[in-house]
Formats: structure tokens, sequence, C-alpha cells
């Protein structure tokens, strides 16, 4: 939030402080309507994962609000997942993978911004992580669904067409569940002061804070969102002053200008520059290289036979799933940098295992299976190092833990704070 004159945002901060409640999980019990919403809406993320494993398009979030984008996302994403499980050939299958992406995308933006909107700030790190697990869940469910349709039809050349189309099939499940439900999920306090509609804002705040509306903490946290929201107008009007007239074509070029001063401010630019590198270091730490070709690395490694690679592959997505529960849980009392900084050298030094066993034993496997096993060991600890933080590599166990507890949640959480949340 912009800074209240004087000394009145300091105290204002203060008794926000005082009357908040506590973080981890007394908090998350304290607001459990908050956290049964973001629970919900981090479906998105459970999607994400299930079309990563198993085989943008909102034009103006901003002013449709976050339920109206979420809906049109899954509308996109269920489109294209139907493509893929009607395919008769290859185009068919990178045709709906790419309009499942545009779905997907779209989810990966919205769910952490709105989490961290609907979440009162004591909890919205572990609220924000959600979407981290939400993933890893998905991915979880999706690692051990290949490894049962694997039996469809038998193993070998007798497999049936049902092995790969039902799993791709089954993501529309969370789909429509995520699409009904956002139905009846509130708009985000911030979303609706942005409308010029207070009443509805101190109502969604007052429910999901399981507080009266004259509450101070409700009112202290109402007059601290419309404080954001008075600075950000009137920064606009001041440097704008000519698009102010409501019409379309203002409306685009003010939103042009506003994400060109992004680049060109430098206080912002720094901001954008943090969040985009947090983001691109996530993801090359090699993570989502081992989610998709990880029965392939586990074969590398000495794993004989489709069936074991994928049975150690579901070993992944269940490291990496209870590695991101205390990130979950801790993340607003041990803090971002700790977390990110341990995960990072974790991964790193699974790499170097990893890289330095496969390199002295890749031709004899066989006759050396004990380093085969160490080696996916590896690969599992890798998994808890970066879902931690965060929130595919050619080793695939290590390195997923280190990731699960680390660069997993907390890249996602880093995002959605860099901008003000109000």
């Amino acid at each position: 939030m912009a800074p209240i004159a004087g000394g009145a945002g300091t105290y204002a901060a203060e008794k926000r402080k005082q009357l908040g409640g506590k973080s981890g999980i007394p908090g998350l019990i304290q607001n459990k309507r908050v956290f049964g919403l973001t629970v919900f809406a981090s479906m998105g993320g459970l999607m994400r994962s299930f079309e990563d494993r198993m085989a943008s398009a909102v034009d103006d979030a901003g002013k449709k609000g976050w339920l109206v984008a979420i809906l049109e996302s899954v509308v996109v994403f269920i489109i294209g997942a139907i493509v893929q499980v009607t395919a008769q050939g290859p185009p068919s299958i990178y045709g709906g993978r790419f309009v499942v992406g545009l779905g997907v995308g779209s989810l990966s933006m919205i769910v952490p911004l709105y989490n961290a909107e609907l979440a009162p700030p004591e909890v919205r790190g572990s609220l924000v992580a959600l979407q981290q697990l939400a993933i890893v869940f998905g991915i979880l469910v999706s690692f051990w669904i290949d490894y049962g349709t694997n039996y469809i039809g038998g193993t070998g050349e007798t497999q049936s067409e049902a092995a790969w189309r039902l799993p791709l099939a089954l993501q529309i499940v969370p789909a429509l569940i995520l699409g009904v439900g956002a139905l009846y999920l509130p708009f985000s306090p911030r979303w609706l002061v942005n409308q010029g509609r207070e009443e509805e804002a101190l109502q969604v705040l007052s429910h999901t804070r399981d507080l009266p509306a004259d509450s101070e903490l409700i009112n202290i946290e109402f007059l601290e969102i419309k404080a954001q929201y008075i600075f950000e107008k009137e920064t606009s009007q001041m440097k704008y002053p000519q698009w102010q007239d409501g019409s379309f074509s203002s409306d685009f070029k003010l939103g042009l200008h506003e994400y060109i001063s992004l680049l060109g401010t430098p206080t912002l630019r720094r901001r954008v520059a943090v969040a985009t590198i947090t983001m691109f270091f996530q993801q090359f730490t090699g993570i989502n290289a081992i989610l998709y070709y990880a029965p392939t690395i586990f074969k590398n490694l000495g794993l004989t036979g489709n069936t074991i690679s994928l049975l150690a592959t579901g070993v992944v997505g269940i490291v990496m799933f209870l590695a991101t529960i205390p990130a979950v849980l801790y993340v607003d009392q041990l803090g971002r940098k700790p977390v990110l900084i341990s995960g990072a050298f974790i991964m790193a030094a699974c790499h170097f295992i990893v890289g330095i066993i496969s390199s002295q034993f890749q031709d004899s496997w066989p006759s050396h299976k004990a380093a085969g096993w160490a080696a996916c060991v590896f690969v599992w600890i890798f998994s808890i190092g970066k879902f931690s933080s965060r929130c595919s590599f050619p080793y695939p166990t290590d390195h997923v833990k280190a990731f699960g507890y680390s660069w997993g949640p907390c890249a996602w959480i880093i995002v959605g704070f860099v901008f003000c949340c109000g």
C-alpha cells in the first residue's frame, strides 16, 4: 500500500498488526473461510499440472473481474482438452495443447492474484502458496493415473488407445468443478473497491474474516484497500489527464501506457525485474524437464521396464507434494529469502551429485545398481527443494524435493507480492 501522510500510515500498519491474527497454522484456522475459498480457486493450478504431465485468452481481467476471467479460462481449457481427447493424429494433439495452454496460462496469472487480494496479510503468503500445492497435487494424481492407465489393454503392443485418451479426458473433471464453483466465489474486495462497489467490498471482508462489518480490523483493512485505490487513481489522473473520459479508446491508451510505464519507471522496472527473473529461474532449475522426462531419466539411471520407471516417477509426485506442505504452513513465519536460498543450494548440490554419478556409471548401470538408486534418491531430494521454494530436470528425485519446499511455492508468493495488494 502507498504510504499514508505523516505517521498515520505507520499507526495504521501497527494497529492492523495488533488486531490481526497469527500466521502459520493458527492463522489458517482463524481464517478458515478465506482458506477454503483459496483452496478451491487454486484448482486452476491442479488443472495446470494435469496438462503439464498428460499431454491471454482473457482479454480484460481487471475490468470484468477475476471470477469472469477464471470462467473464460476454464472454457478455453475444456475446449483444448476435448480436442486432445478426440484427436486422430499429432496435429490435433498439438493444437489441443496450444489451446489448453492459453487457459492454463491465464489461470496461472489469475489465481495467485485472486488469492493474494482475498487473503488477510498475516496468512497471504501461505494462501498464495496454495497455488503451488495444487500444482504438485495435480502432478501427484496425474503420475499415478498415468501408472494405472498404462495397464489398459496391456503394457506392450496390445495397449489400448484408452491408456492415453482416458488421462487426457480426466483433465476436464477439475475444470468443470472449478468452472461451476467459480459462480459462487466472492469477488475480491480490492476489485470491488476499484469498481466503486464499496458496500459489497465491506460485506466480502466481513464474511471472509468472520467479523462484523463495523469491527476495527475490517475498517482498517477496507481503508487500506481504498487508500491504495485512491493513490493509483490520482496518480493516473496526474500522469495521463487526457485519457480520463472513460471511453474505450482512452481506456485502451491508458492501459497501454501504464504497461509501458512498468519498464519506463525505474522503481516499477525493478519490481518487474524481480518478478520475471524469479519465475525465469524457477523454471530454469529444470523441474519441468524432470516432470516430463522422469520415466526416461529413471530408465537411463538403470531402472528397467516401463512399469518400474513409471512407479519411480510416481514417487517424485509424492515427494513434491509432501515437501510443499511445510512451505504453505510456515512461509509467513520463516520468510521468503531463507527458503529460496536454501532450496537453490540444495538443488545445485543434487545436480552436481547426479551429474557425477551419471558420468561415472552411465555405461555400466546393470553392474552398479546401488549407484543408480543413489542418483534416483538425489532426484527426489531435488524435488523437495524446488517445490518448497516455489511455487524438468535431467535428474528427477532429490532435485524435486528441494524444489518443492522452496522455489516451487515461494516464487508464486514473490510474484503475487511484488506490487501492493492493498
